[in-house]
């Protein structure tokens, strides 16, 4: 997978805007302005998604690609690898997951602003 893919992937969901708030290198997809995915832009080697907790743990038991979220919540965060060890139909499962689990979590008003 490349990142000018993920990105364009991202980017096709509705609402979803795109900023590098921690550095230049960060790139942010946002929802309703909360963060449902992070990479580097200068090294896409893996994705930090939101998950399910027990999810979660399930896709580090199965996959050496799939670790702890790097810097965030280590039960509701995974950093998913894009260097093969993953496969690419996953890591946009798990795109879909993270944003929907993020887009269930904002006000009712917001998610009926995105869905015009």
């Amino acid at each position: 997978m490349t990142l000018t893919y993920y990105r364009d992937y991202c980017l096709s969901k509705p609402g979803t805007t795109e900023d590098t708030p921690f550095d230049e290198d960060a790139l942010c997809f946002r929802v309703g302005g909360k963060i449902f995915s992070i990479t580097s832009i200068s090294q896409f080697q893996y994705i930090n998604l939101k998950c399910d907790p027990e999810r979660a743990i399930e896709l580090r038991e199965q996959y050496e690609g799939i670790t702890p979220g790097y810097h965030m919540n280590k039960k509701q965060w995974n950093s998913v690898s894009t260097t093969g060890n993953v496969p690419d139909p996953l890591i946009l499962e798990l795109a879909d997951q993270s944003y929907e689990l993020i887009f269930a979590s904002l006000p009712k008003k917001i998610q009926a602003e995105i869905r015009l």
